[in-house]
């Protein structure tokens, strides 16, 4: 797992769509789609329940969201820290 990883599965449960994460990162879209594909198959779960509109968090998406979220923080209050 790596932060990228984490940084993209934030940005897809927080815009519910994978273009508009893509957007956000600036970045195309499909190595999103594959960093979260990548990331399910690693913790062998799906994290999303695809729509025609985007996504919506499975219970696990949703209770590794809070997870994602506070890794991520813990990271950057390390780094400012430093």
């Amino acid at each position: 797992m790596e932060f990228r990883q984490l940084r993209y599965f934030v940005e897809v449960a927080d815009e519910g769509n994978i273009g508009r994460a893509a957007l956000r990162l600036n970045i195309s879209q499909p190595p999103v789609t594959r960093q979260i594909q990548a990331l399910e198959y690693e913790l062998g779960t799906k994290l999303f329940v695809r729509t025609p509109q985007g996504g919506e968090l499975t219970e696990s998406g949703k209770d590794f969201y809070r997870d994602a979220q506070n890794i991520l923080a813990n990271a950057r209050n390390a780094v400012d820290r430093s």
